[in-house]
Formats: structure tokens, C-alpha cells, sequence
């Protein structure tokens, strides 16, 4: 078996620059009591203006005030863990939490599919980038020995054979050992796993707990690690707090892609799409919008998606300033990729017509785009009937495509007449009765219409409609 360790060193900071228009502003991450607040977490910026984890806020403050602060989330760290176990279970149907702020995911069978190692590295690291989360990655013949050696690696990929010189190198204080562990082996003198290894086995089991020697073994893959796998919720829930009241659709647009996509790649994680989703806006009252999307079929294109979602958006009258946003969708069935032909010479040109029916639907309301399907009366005026969202196919004798809202004579020259005559005698019982001969003739210009005469009247074609 090969298991992978993504490591997420700095998840917290990574869910607080993810809700921000500009990741590179100077953040820190306060943890403490009111009265006394300590810097936790800091990014790169921050520590340019001199600021240091476990500095005072009062302190920091007389260093610069070109920072901005947040507070450091510990719900919202399992609930990016939670959120990056459904994106990997697309590439793993083993996929684990059981160390905090690391995946593990096996991946020997998903090779076959997905191609080599290298390939599939560097897809996990592209996705992980747009996401915006940072990460070691780490592939070993184990679970246990991928999550020791991302602690002091990234980008490592060893077979069994290389399996017990690597481990043999690792730190103590980075082999994920218990902390009051590592501190006796270190004072020991021993600061290398390989050094430990070298100790006899009764004079550890003498000095140390029976879990030294089962942790051991389990990274040299001697032991197995048991391990509870990840199964994906059958609902997607995000929520992301804005940093100060917000009263323009365009200052939502930013923090909606970024939901958006995340359900996006939660929804490609399960091989899934959605139909239905709600996007709720929170005010300051306690009360929140809620701004429904339905499509017709299920789509997961985030593109598509956020350009639905920001059309009936713009539509929205906001009736209170913003503090939140939640996104919510529980309607998600199975998704049918799009099929798309061998050889496309402008695909930049073409749209699908799921996405250009959606996009209509969003721009103009779910009321103004309709199928249309047959309806059991022979007069062609009233033979057809709009049906909301797809129709199926009409059947029986041909009809044009293009009917017009009232017959007029005929003034192209006619070449012939193709089929015909085809006789419409009814409306006798709601007074409009009609009697007449139809056909379908060609002009001479090639154009294929529909015209009839009156029965009892001899009279020119009248024109009724046009096929394509």
C-alpha cells in the first residue's frame, strides 16, 4: 500500500486569508483573553512589520497599526478539515482525520486511474493552491510514516526498501512521539530515531510506556495503524463572516466565488452535483435573506454556478447591510458530464445549451424560458402548449419550428408542393370552427413552409409557418 500525508501547517491563518479580498494585508490571529491578547499566528507581512507569535496586542500595537487582527478559530479549523476530506475523496475512497491538520489518504489503487505518482502530486498540489490552503505532501509505504516524515519534508516519496533509512534519520521531536517522550529521549541523549532503534527493546519497554514500542512499529510499518475512514455528509454548509458591514452586490461577489467554490469541489469529491442551493444573507436584525438557485439538471461548474448565482444576486434588493454570508445545499444528485465532440475547432465560441438555457433562466426569471409539448387539439393554433423547464420531443405528423401569430398570403414564388393536402376540420364546440387544406410546398428560394386554403373557398395559400 502507498499512503499519502497532507500535512496543513497553517490551517487557521489559511481559513482567515481565504475570507480576505487581499491575502497579502498584514494579519495576525489573537488567541487570549479579553484583557489580554496575544498574538497566536501571524503571515508573512506581519512578521515584516516586526510582529512575533506570543507578543501582547497592546505590544504589537506600539510596534505598527498597519495590521489587521481576527480571532483564531478553532471550530473553523475541523470545519476546513472536514471540508478538505470531502475535496480529497475524490482521489481516494480511504481518506482519514486522525491526526489534527493532516490527511491521509491511500493511494495504490488510485494510481491505476489516475496516473503516476508525479502526476498525481502535482494535481494535489495545483487544486490545493487555487483553494488556498499551504501543505506538505509526503508519500510512504505507511500511514504512520507518511504523517512523521511530512513533520520534516515535503515533496519525499519512498518505497518499503527505502522505508527504515528514512525513518532511521528522522528528529525524535518530529516523529509525532507523545511530548513527554521525546523530552526523556532527548535528555537521553538520543535526538535521532535511528539512535532509538539501535536501544534493546526490553530496556525501552522497561523505561517507557508500552506505546513507544507500538509507535515504533508502526513506523516501520511492523504494526498496522488502525484507522477510521472518512465518509462524505450528504449536505454541503459554509459560512464566512465579513469584516465590516457590506451594502453593494459587488462587495459580495469576492467571498461568493470563494463559497462557490469550495461546493464545487466538495460536489467533485463525490462524484456529484447540485440542483437546489440557498444563499443566505445575514443582518445585524438576526434576520437573513435568503436568495434560493434551482437549475434544471444538476451542474457543479463553479463558473457557471457563480454566474447564475451572482445574476439573480444583482436582482436582490438588499434590505439591511451584510454581515454573513451562509451557503447551503442539500439537493445534490448525481451529475452527467457534458459530451463534448472529438474535434472542436472554436470551443472558445461555443456554449452548451444546459449552461446558455441556465444563464437565460438567471438573467430574465424561471418564468421566461419554457419548453414546449403537444396538446390534444388538431388545430395548429392550438396544438402546442408551453411546459416549464425541458418538453419532451413532439411526435406525430411534422410541424414547422417557426408558426406565426396570424396566417398571411403567401408572396414567395412556389416551386412545388411536397406533401399535402392534409385536411384540419374542428373548434366546432368552442366557436372556433375552422375548415382547411394543408401543405407543404418549397419556394423557389428553397424555403420549406406550411400553408393551407379554405376548404369552401378557392382562394390563395395562405401562409402559416416556416420549417427550418
Amino acid at each position: 500500500m502507498r499512503w499519502v500525508c497532507i500535512l496543513l501547517p497553517q490551517l487557521a491563518l489559511d481559513h482567515a486569508l481565504r475570507q480576505r479580498d487581499d491575502p497579502l494585508a498584514p494579519l495576525a490571529l489573537l488567541s487570549g483573553p479579553a484583557n489580554r491578547r496575544v498574538l497566536q499566528t501571524l503571515n508573512p507581512a506581519a512578521r515584516d512589520l516586526g510582529l512575533r507569535p506570543g507578543m501582547t496586542l497592546s505590544a504589537a500595537q506600539l510596534l505598527s497599526r498597519d495590521f489587521i487582527t481576527a480571532d483564531y478559530d478553532l471550530a473553523a479549523v475541523e470545519r476546513c478539515q472536514q471540508f478538505l476530506a470531502a475535496w480529497a475523496y475524490r482521489f481516494s475512497s480511504q481518506v482519514s482525520l486522525r491526526y489534527p491538520r493532516a490527511l491521509l489518504l491511500e493511494v495504490h489503487t488510485s494510481l491505476a486511474l489516475l496516473g503516476p505518482w508525479s502526476r498525481l502530486e502535482q494535481r494535489l498540489r495545483m487544486e490545493l493552491n487555487t483553494l488556498g490552503y499551504r501543505h506538505r505532501i509526503v508519500l510512504a509505504p505507511n500511514p504512520a510514516a507518511a504523517r512523521a516524515l511530512a513533520n520534516a519534508s515535503d515533496g519525499l516519496a519512498i518505497d518499503d526498501r527505502e522505508l527504515p533509512q528514512a525513518i532511521a534519520r528522522l528528529q525524535v521531536n518530529r516523529a509525532s512521539l507523545p511530548d513527554e517522550m521525546s523530552t526523556a529521549l532527548i535528555r537521553m541523549g538520543l535526538r535521532q530515531i535511528g539512535q532509538v532503534l539501535q536501544v534493546p527493546r526490553e530496556s525501552l519497554a522497561r523505561r517507557f510506556p508500552p506505546r513507544l514500542l507500538e509507535q515504533l512499529d508502526q513506523l516501520l510499518g511492523h504494526r498496522p495503524l488502525g484507522l477510521e475512514f472518512y465518509l462524505p455528509p450528504d449536505e454541503f454548509i459554509t459560512r464566512i463572516e465579513l469584516n465590516f458591514e457590506v451594502k453593494s452586490h459587488q462587495a459580495l461577489l469576492f467571498p461568493l466565488r470563494r463559497m462557490l467554490g469550495d461546493l464545487a469541489a466538495y460536489l467533485a469529491g463525490r462524484d456529484g452535483g447540485v440542483q437546489r442551493f440557498s444563499l443566505f444573507l445575514e443582518h445585524r436584525s438576526g434576520m437573513a435573506t435568503e436568495l434560493k438557485v434551482g437549475l434544471l439538471s444538476a451542474e457543479r461548474d463553479v463558473n457557471l454556478l457563480f454566474e447564475l448565482t451572482r445574476a439573480r444576486l444583482e436582482q436582490l434588493q438588499l434590505p439591511a447591510p451584510v454581515l454573513a454570508l451562509t451557503l447551503t445545499a442539500r439537493d445534490l444528485p448525481g451529475f452527467v458530464p457534458e459530451c463534448h465532440e472529438l474535434f472542436d475547432p472554436r470551443p472558445q465560441q461555443n456554449q452548451s445549451w444546459e449552461q446558455l438555457r441556465e444563464r437565460l433562466r438567471a438573467r430574465l426569471g424561471d418564468g421566461a424560458l419554457h419548453g414546449i409539448n403537444a396538446h390534444a387539439d388538431p388545430r395548429p393554433e392550438m396544438a402546442w402548449r408551453p411546459l416549464p423547464g425541458r418538453a419532451p420531443p413532439l411526435t406525430g405528423l411534422p410541424r414547422p419550428g417557426w408558426l406565426l401569430p396570424e396566417p398571411q398570403p403567401l408572396r414567395e414564388p412556389l416551386a412545388r408542393i411536397l406533401a399535402g393536402p392534409e385536411r384540419i376540420e374542428s373548434g366546432w364546440w368552442d366557436g372556433g370552427d375552422l375548415r382547411r387544406d394543408y401543405f407543404l410546398v418549397e419556394t423557389r428560394n428553397g424555403q420549406r413552409a406550411w400553408v393551407f386554403r379554405h376548404t369552401a373557398k378557392d382562394e390563395p395559400f395562405q401562409l402559416h409557418g416556416w420549417f427550418a
